[in-house]
């Protein structure tokens, strides 16, 4: 963790102090706050996060023991350093029992204490990768391949990973397009810093804008104390958006001028705060037919498509279904501790020619229900869900009747049609469901009803 990109609350009573140490720490690279006692600390840390609290062991209101108590009560995610004076080392050592990193004599040279600091940072890079391990690298297997187009979009990826450039990766829910991003950022020379996904379909506008970019207190009803977004958390590393289709326009708007600026603006606020951070976005829309419709802004396109990752649906990988069948198998036989079970060729033979419109997220969910079932090492074929064997006749699944001599046009207004058409007869009392399912405002709904003649 670079000295710029680690954050450090300095806890002290004497202000003098504060300020002196703040101007060394500032110095070295590090973004430095103060506070003057431990209460005062914890109101800090509820609004910041801190990779390093140095805090002065006694102080009045709240001693620097009391607050460490605090801070590994409420489980926040960071180191203390306790500075002591002469004649306290023995409740120093207690505060190293309570979980602090060390302590460190006040008056000493303070290469003492930038010693000890460069050590936590190490400390929590290294902290940093396990964890990336274990949380994203345990989804690496969704790239592992044999399909020849799968390979091709791992090796443009791992050579975009060495740039900077904007990645728009392409494909269906459900086919890995949130790993394959955290796996650049992993190859990148990002590694150390933050990733941090975000997925733009699932909040309203509103809410959308504000987690990307933050806001002060008072920006709006409920805005009880400054929040930091998105892009400014993502600063030094790397921000992924993921259904980046479903921003509105507005929204894209101002999205474009942040990406374009590296500028962003706190709700609330007219302070331009500069951030540094590498984009990644994904969708499962088709985003040049949505700048041909007028739902997508072709500038704001070409500005995160520098270079486009496609990942196949699973129907189309099939020589991997067998590889994600035994990874799974051995995932869930040591979750719920049970022996690695065998599947007999009829249950594996279902498996590996099922098409998976879910993706490698349905199968792993079925390998999980199948291990769930599961009664003496056995798994037959009624624990498998029915649609396996029941597949939707064709109308059902989204194929319309044509006699094959229209145009693609308007075979792709008939698919339209029938689609919306459906969605209206599914949830004919909620046009907002309806409008949100189609990644459309209810305006352009409108539009389509009245186009098709639709009730």
């Amino acid at each position: 963790m670079s000295g710029e990109n680690m954050r450090i609350l300095v806890v002290d009573d004497e202000a003098n102090y504060c300020e002196v140490l703040k101007m060394i720490l500032s110095a070295k690279g590090y973004q430095v706050d103060t506070a003057g006692d431990g209460k005062e600390a914890l109101e800090c840390m509820e609004k910041n996060l801190y990779d390093l609290v140095v805090s002065d062991l006694n102080m009045p209101v709240m001693d620097g023991y009391e607050l460490l108590k605090e801070i590994r009560s409420r489980e926040y995610d960071t180191e203390v350093i306790m500075l002591t004076a002469f004649g306290t080392i023995e409740k120093a050592v207690e505060t190293m029992k309570a979980g602090a990193y060390t302590y460190v004599t006040k008056g000493n040279d303070p290469e003492e204490l930038l010693l000890e600091i460069a050590k936590v940072g190490q400390l929590r890079r290294v902290s940093q990768r396990n964890q990336f391990l274990k949380e994203k690298m345990s989804g690496q297997y969704m790239l592992e391949s044999r399909n020849p187009a799968v390979l091709q979009t791992m090796k443009l990826a791992e050579r975009a990973a060495a740039s900077d450039s904007n990645i728009l990766i392409l494909g269906e829910s459900g086919a890995g397009k949130e790993v394959l991003a955290s796996f650049i950022h992993h190859r990148s020379s990002r590694l150390a810093e933050s990733f941090l996904e975000l997925n733009c379909q699932s909040l309203s506008e509103s809410i959308l804008e504000s987690e990307l970019f933050g806001h002060e207190k008072g920006a709006f009803t409920g805005a009880d104390k400054r929040r930091i977004g998105h892009f400014e958390a993502a600063d030094g590393g790397t921000l992924f958006l993921d259904e980046i289709g479903g921003v509105s326009l507005n929204l894209q708007a101002k999205l474009l001028r942040a990406i374009e600026n590296k500028v962003i603006y706190r709700l609330g606020s007219s302070t331009p705060v500069r951030v540094d951070f590498r984009l990644i976005t994904a969708t499962n829309r088709d985003l040049k037919k949505d700048m041909d419709e007028g739902l997508f802004r072709g500038d704001l396109f070409y500005r995160i498509s520098t270079i486009v990752l496609e990942i196949p649906p699973l129907r189309e990988r099939k020589e991997d279904i067998p590889l994600f069948i035994d990874y799974f198998i051995d995932q869930f036989s040591r979750e719920m501790k049970k022996p690695r079970i065998q599947l007999d060729d009829d249950v594996r033979r279902i498996l590996e020619e099922y098409d998976y419109p879910g993706n490698i997220r349905e199968l792993k969910n079925i390998i999980e229900r199948l291990m769930v079932l599961s009664d003496a090492g056995e798994i037959r074929q009624e624990y498998l869900p029915q649609d396996m064997f029941n597949p939707r006749p064709a109308a059902e699944a989204g194929f319309i009747d044509t006699d094959y001599t229209e145009s693609l046009k308007e075979y792709r207004s008939k698919a339209e049609k029938a689609y919306i058409e459906e969605l209206i007869s599914r949830y004919p009392d909620d046009m907002n469901q309806v409008a949100e399912i189609l990644s459309i405002t209810r305006r352009q709904l409108f539009n389509k009803m009245v186009e098709y003649e639709l009730k």
